[in-house]
């Protein structure tokens, strides 16, 4: 195994933090448009003709999928479709009341089938006619709650046709504490144990597991966060902390500031950093990983604090 960390080299450059060349749009698909999954979508697109490899989002708990709209912006300016299943009241009042994620990830699993199908046709009708989804390039990614459910649905809790190239959780939560975690539970406490057929990059924060005030637990508990979830990922398996960021700052900012102020630890950096942080390792890695060209991920593995809009530390990168 090669562990390959932060060079001492001269810096590389890379233009993935930096807006991307497509123009987006986005789209809102409920249920009762046809054949569309339950929870209702919401679809960021490029909209320039061709085809785009897609990445199936799945939102933390209470957080509205339409709240993460600059994140997805900024991605999908760089060449790729987000699909972002909302929530179902049945969804968060089970995870309200019985700690569970066992829906969610049903849920996740029937969007992704939803996609799959007919190579992509039912996605396909939600686009502009010009605008293609590459269904052999897909990749799965979730935020707190979802980054959870996105693990649960890669190893297999829930049955999806649909193949996924790669996984990116970004600041993912196992639950409210190491003796209180959600069903189905993930985090075995093992080194590498995670049996994942794809590559993963794990995106955390390093105040997610401070509290917002004394009376507060920490959102993303230590033992039930980020460190947990890359230690049990085997290589291909990259690792970036934004050092001086919060569980919600990479959510638009309205949210961001609600959050600041009853639920979680916000950062005093600029929420956009953040957010273009976030979207560049989004960038970077699925273009290492669908598209087989490194240079981005290695620049910024050489030179993160360099390259990176925000402080990351530490950045890992372990290669099979």
């Amino acid at each position: 195994m090669e562990l390959y960390t932060e060079s001492l080299i001269a810096p590389a450059s890379t233009t993935c933090f930096e807006n991307g060349s497509y123009t987006v749009k986005s789209t809102r698909v409920r249920k009762s448009s046809g054949s569309t999954p339950n929870p209702p979508l919401y679809i960021v697109y490029p909209t320039e003709r061709g085809t785009y490899p897609v990445i199936l989002f799945l939102h933390g708990f209470s957080i509205p999928n339409t709240s993460y709209s600059d994140l997805f912006e900024f991605i999908a300016s760089h060449g790729y479709i987000i699909v972002a299943p909302g929530q179902t009241l049945f969804g968060f009042v089970t995870g309200l009341c019985i700690c569970s994620a066992v829906s969610d990830v049903e849920d996740a699993a029937e969007t992704a089938n939803w996609i799959h199908k007919d190579d992509g046709q039912n996605l396909q009708l939600v686009l502009p006619h010009d605008v293609s989804p590459d269904t052999d390039n897909v990749a799965l990614a979730g935020h707190s709650k979802g980054g959870k459910v996105a693990f649960a649905l890669a190893l297999g809790h829930a049955h999806t046709h649909l193949k996924f190239k790669a996984l990116i959780g970004l600041d993912p939560v196992e639950g409210s504490n190491t003796s209180n975690r959600i069903e189905p539970k993930i985090l075995n406490y093992i080194p590498q144990d995670f049996n994942l057929a794809m590559p993963v990059a794990l995106i955390g924060t390093g105040l997610g597991d401070d509290s917002c005030c004394g009376c507060v637990p920490p959102v993303a508990p230590w033992g039930c966060n980020h460190p947990f979830f890359f230690d049990e990922c085997k290589p291909p398996s990259c690792y970036f902390v934004a050092r001086d960021f919060g569980h919600l700052d990479m959510v638009d900012d309205w949210l961001v500031r609600l959050a600041g102020m009853f639920i979680c630890k916000t950062g005093k950096g600029s929420k956009d950093d953040m957010r273009r942080a976030c979207g560049g390792i989004f960038v970077a890695f699925l273009k290492a990983y669908m598209f087989h060209n490194a240079d981005d991920l290695t620049a910024i593995i050489d030179s993160p604090n360099s390259v990176a809009p925000v402080k990351l530390d530490p950045v890992l990168w372990l290669q099979s």
